[in-house]
């Protein structure tokens, strides 16, 4: 299978915490791919550099076989990565709809005069960007809500709004920072289905989680950082019987203790 996303040994410090060391792996295209590890392993670190937040200090990120340019996070967006947040990042004071309509704009093209002059155009655009946005919230099953102000939604709400606004981007690859946080096992079960969903429809998916069962019941193969460092990448019938990662992360290990 092709491989979509490349990461080419990522170095990431901050002052005198090496966050991120020589971490290599590649996503394939149409998979499902987990990224776990115990609290501080580098996990949002990686998400970060690969999505232009802090990029990396050395490394690459290849995308279809040419490097992203991590240094400015809107060229990611414009190349088809999108993501979601481990502390959710929305519009509080705008609606839902409004959320995911923001999120259209590079698709769009009408400039500000034609916008202020209500031309034909732009109207049309303004449809079609409502119309999509709408489409976007029933796909996540929240366009009942499109109304409601953001910071008036529930957690779990929020996040599937979360996801809508990425997806409204029209990524190649969706990475979601821990979607499932904050939500019970109904609404956990239910997220596992919309992010098959998502991937059945053309969208990798790279996901960070620590609900260990949706991860395992979920992704085709799974990577484990510990200390910024990959100590395991595999299937994940084969990471769970990984002795480093059994020390590390699933049970007994000093990250237990």
């Amino acid at each position: 299978m092709t491989s979509l996303l490349e990461a080419r040994a990522i170095d990431k410090r901050f002052g005198g915490l090496q966050a991120l060391s020589g971490v290599s792996l590649s996503i394939r295209k149409g998979e499902i791919y987990g990224l776990i590890g115990p609290n501080g392993a580098g996990k949002t670190s990686f998400f970060n550099a690969l999505t232009g937040i802090h990029p990396p200090d050395a490394g690459v990120f290849l995308l279809d076989g040419a490097a992203l340019p991590t240094e400015r996070p809107q060229a990611v967006v414009a190349r088809g990565i999108a993501r979601t947040f481990q502390n959710i990042r929305l519009f509080r004071e705008l609606n839902a709809l409004e959320n995911v309509m923001a999120a259209r704009h590079r698709h769009t093209r009408a400039g500000l005069w034609s916008v202020l002059a209500g031309t034909r155009a732009s109207r049309a655009e303004e449809r079609a960007c409502t119309e999509k946005a709408h489409a976007l919230l029933d796909y996540v099953g929240i366009d009942r809500l499109a109304g409601s102000l953001a910071h008036s939604l529930s957690y779990g709400d929020q996040r599937r709004l979360e996801i809508a606004r990425a997806l409204a981007t029209a990524p190649r690859l969706l990475a979601l920072d821990e979607p499932a946080a904050g939500m019970n096992a109904t609404e956990t079960a239910a997220l596992g289905e919309l992010i098959r969903r998502i991937r059945a429809d053309g969208v990798t998916v790279l996901l960070i989680e620590h609900d260990v069962n949706l991860v395992m019941g979920l992704c085709d193969r799974v990577a484990v950082l510990d200390f910024g460092r990959k100590i395991a990448e595999d299937v994940p019938a084969a990471v769970q019987r990984d002795q480093a990662v059994i020390d590390a992360y699933l049970g007994g290990g000093r990250h237990a203790a």
